[in-house]
């Protein structure tokens, strides 16, 4: 399938988008390095192959929707329980504060690049503050694509969890990444 110009539609029926964690700390070995995914989340590509500068990306998450796929690592298995305390942590004050922040948004303000490699600068928005990030990406003949970028939490005001009076700790540095199996025309089926 050639890519072609135009505006396609994102969303879990078409790609993926998950966040790892990292760990830090003396007592790191105890906690885990967890995947989360969204669950429920938008997008929207404005998409010009001849003219990247004209292109753009919009998505918006809804962060009561993030959910523990895995925990790697740890002197245990991650249980439900887990998951679930994990899931509170996540909702609550000091991290994302779901109830006054139900979106994080990410708009673009610059592609550049090609279908094959590719950045796309941005705007991302977490707990009501905006800040520059760069996507990286890379496309495979026009049906699969991935982006990755490094967010930092502090700097949306996220302090990153601790436990064991801070001897185990989430890192600062979290991974975003999206994989997009298909690109779906916003005027084709639903």
């Amino acid at each position: 399938m050639a890519l072609t110009d135009g505006t396609y539609r994102l969303g879990p029926s078409t790609a993926r988008l998950l966040i790892r964690t990292g760990r830090a700390g003396l007592g790191r070995r105890a906690g885990h390095d967890l995947t989360i995914e969204a669950a429920r989340w938008s997008g929207e590509v404005v998409l010009v192959v001849g003219d990247p500068d004209r292109s753009s990306v919009e998505v918006t998450i809804e962060t009561g929707s993030l959910k523990v796929l895995e925990g790697t690592g740890g002197l245990k298995a991650l249980t439900d329980t887990d998951r679930a305390e994990i899931k509170r942590t996540l909702e609550g004050k000091d991290l994302l504060h779901t109830a006054e922040h139900p979106t994080i948004t990410f708009r673009s303000t610059r592609v550049t690049g090609t279908p094959q490699s590719f950045e796309i600068a941005g705007d991302l928005t977490i707990k009501g503050r905006t800040r520059p990030v760069t996507v990286h990406g890379q496309g495979n003949g026009g049906r699969v694509f991935r982006g990755w970028a490094t967010i930092t939490q502090s700097t949306w005001g996220i302090k990153p969890y601790t436990a064991f009076l801070g001897a185990l700790r989430l890192a600062d540095a979290v991974r975003v990444e999206c994989e997009v199996a298909r690109l779906e025309p916003v005027d084709g089926p639903r």
